[in-house]
């Protein structure tokens, strides 16, 4: 039987399941399926023919030691499963229920040929990849190795226009759309997602006087919507649209620059590469590009984007890698991430980019998946060092530190240096600005976190985390109908944003509208595999509520979870808080002190620790994590 690291292609009637590209097609276009359903059908048609019990499946999907309901989670994922495979329950021609016991895949199963590289799916532990091969290197790792000198070739190339056309003096903006696949290899999709990103990322650094580049644009990926439609909801001047595509062992990258008040095609440039001639490709191309036009700009911008990727094929791609995994947010994702994060460091131990993604993976895992700060802090540290040393220039490194020095180390005056440093490298880094802004507002700088905030939405407008932590930053401003409206747009733009659904509980239950805000931190805690925060925040609601024996039955589960794994003391310390039991609320803040907990930093501005303010405990707990030295 196939193991749960398969790189197969499975295809049962009209669908095809794909594990590599995480993506179930139906007479070749995809199936919209949310990751639970689609875990759950990865794992029955591997263990086809057999039965599959509810406990295998609720192992696979939510792991051990999770707060679920099982019964309602395998019987949703089922529901949907059985939806998108258009399979009737009563006379299933896919998935037979065995009462009582579990389910079994029961189509006839064609196994196909399995893509170069696993890519699987984010909640299955599989094994990495082997090192690319000689063997293998022409079929992967030859267009990531030419993937850096790509971005430089676009980004050179559509400013020696810009230069040359009618906005010579003018600031323009630009956003890059999702590169295009064409090949039908769908293993070749992590490299034109990671190509759309760095060729945003390289943009924003080479001429920021001149040109702004809005930021992540995935949310068009195979999108109907005309170049018009798209410039006026991004407030761009220009969209780059691009293809990626094999041809006999060649790579062939045709970019197109548009100008949305017109929609007329004004440049365009295809690029071929040889497999033979990729690894020096980049150092060739950005030395005759600073030699023709280094009268109009500025080689040590140049050299700083040539610097930003590693000369190793193979390094490069497990970066991309490992930044695909990251952008999920999830507890599993972000493990993954850090394992091909880590490989690429291994491959290229100067590679301060991927040094920079590791930090920030490790950095999100307390956030994301309730990893314990004092596990984690040390090699966030660690490896947001490395990524300073080897490029002290970079934006992501100058991030990176920042973050770990505000959420880890607590020493928030150094963390606002640094992220004020990010952003006088790469000004379009709206990461930079959203962190800077949020700890802004945590030193109760609000106006200038509003303002720094809303440059970070302008930057990066399709990203949902701009606007959910918008949404926190108008909570702790008690402006709640301000942050009704940016929680509101968070989950329009992602509908399974389990953030923005407890930013839009947290709006809701200070507005009054409890029902309406229970029902937003269950939908949350659905989307993070229950993660502490939504758990937590609901038994401060039903406290809240007067509804004691709930949020004492939420408390009963918190504690009893944290005898035997991590959880975040201050998310048991909340629900104590909201039923006024003082002394125990204290009790675990002092518990989430001695542990780092990294939601402390919340307490300095956070309405939902209001009651604690008056006792002196509070005041002297926030003095010890030396948070009060960078308040107002």
């Amino acid at each position: 039987m196939v193991s749960s690291g398969s790189r197969q292609t499975f295809r049962f009637r009209e669908f095809e399941l794909d594990v590599a590209a995480y993506e179930l097609r139906r007479d070749g276009r995809p199936v919209r399926l949310e990751r639970h359903p689609l875990d759950l059908l990865i794992l029955l048609v591997e263990r086809r023919n057999e039965l599959v019990a509810r406990s295998d499946i609720v192992d696979r999907l939510w792991g051990k030691d999770v707060f679920v309901d099982v019964d309602t989670g395998v019987h949703t994922a089922i529901r949907k499963l059985r939806r998108a495979l258009r399979d009737s329950v009563d006379t299933p021609a896919f998935i037979e229920t065995v009462p009582g016991r579990g389910y079994r895949f029961i189509a006839p199963v064609e196994v196909g040929r399995p893509p170069d590289v696993v890519a699987a799916s984010p909640s299955v532990p599989v094994a990495l990849p082997a090192p690319v091969t000689s063997a293998r290197r022409r079929s992967i790792a030859w267009p990531a190795a030419v993937a850096a000198a790509v971005v430089m070739a676009l980004a050179v190339g559509l400013l020696s226009w810009t230069r040359r056309g009618d906005s010579a003096d003018a600031r323009i903006t630009l956003a890059v759309l999702p590169f295009e696949n064409l090949g039908s290899d769908p293993e070749r999709q992590y490299l034109a997602d990671g190509l759309t990103e760095e060729t945003s990322a390289s943009l924003a650094q080479i001429d920021p006087d001149r040109l702004s580049v809005k930021g992540r644009t995935l949310r068009y990926k195979r999108t109907t919507k005309t170049a018009a439609e798209i410039g006026r909801e991004l407030s761009v001047d220009y969209l780059l649209e691009s293809s990626l595509q094999s041809e006999q062992g060649r790579l062939r990258v045709t970019a197109k620059l548009i100008r949305v008040r017109d929609q007329e095609y004004v440049w365009t440039q295809t690029y071929d590469y040889e497999p033979a001639s990729a690894l020096g490709l980049q150092r060739e191309l950005s030395a005759a590009i600073a030699k023709q036009i280094r009268l109009r700009l500025s080689v040590d911008r140049l050299d700083a984007v040539a610097r930003r990727q590693t000369r190793s094929a193979d390094a490069y791609d497990l970066y991309l890698r490992g930044r695909n995994f990251a952008n999920q947010r999830t507890p599993a994702t972000t493990k993954r991430a850090i394992d091909y994060y880590e490989r690429a460091t291994g491959v290229d131990p100067d590679y301060a980019l991927a040094w920079a993604g590791l930090a920030a993976a490790h950095a999100a895992s307390p956030v994301n998946g309730d990893a314990p700060p004092l596990e984690v802090t040390p090699r966030a540290r660690d490896t947001a060092a490395r990524a300073l040393r080897a490029d002290p220039d970079l934006v992501e490194a100058q991030y990176a530190s920042a973050f770990v020095q505000w959420q880890f180390e607590w020493n928030w005056p150094a963390a606002e240096a640094g992220f004020r440093k990010a952003i006088a490298l790469s000004p379009d880094h709206a990461w930079s600005h959203i962190s800077l802004a949020h700890l802004l507002s945590q030193t109760g700088r609000h106006d200038e976190a509003r303002a720094t905030a809303r440059r970070a939405r302008e930057l990066e407008p399709l990203e949902p985390m701009m606007h959910a932590m918008s949404s926190q930053m108008a909570a702790q401003a008690r402006d709640y109908t301000a942050a009704l409206e940016h929680a509101h747009q968070s989950v329009a733009l992602d509908s399974e944003f389990w953030i923005g659904h407890i930013m839009k509980g947290q709006a809701l239950l200070h507005l009054g509208q409890t029902d309406l805000a229970l029902e937003e931190l269950t939908t949350a805690a659905r989307f993070s595999n229950q993660n502490s925060k939504a758990i937590s925040f609901k038994g401060y609601l039903l406290a809240r509520s007067g509804r004691t024996a709930e949020a004492r039955d939420v408390l009963a589960a918190l504690e009893g979870v944290s005898r035997t794994r991590y959880v975040p003391p201050v998310a048991i310390a909340l629900v104590h808080a909201a039923l006024g039991e003082t002394d125990a609320a204290f009790e675990w803040l002092e518990r989430a002190e001695k542990v780092r907990d990294v939601h402390l930093i919340f307490l300095t501005v956070d309405a939902k620790w209001d009651t604690l303010r008056a006792d002196p405990r509070f005041p002297a707990l926030l003095d010890r994590c030396g948070f009060t030295r960078a308040t107002r």
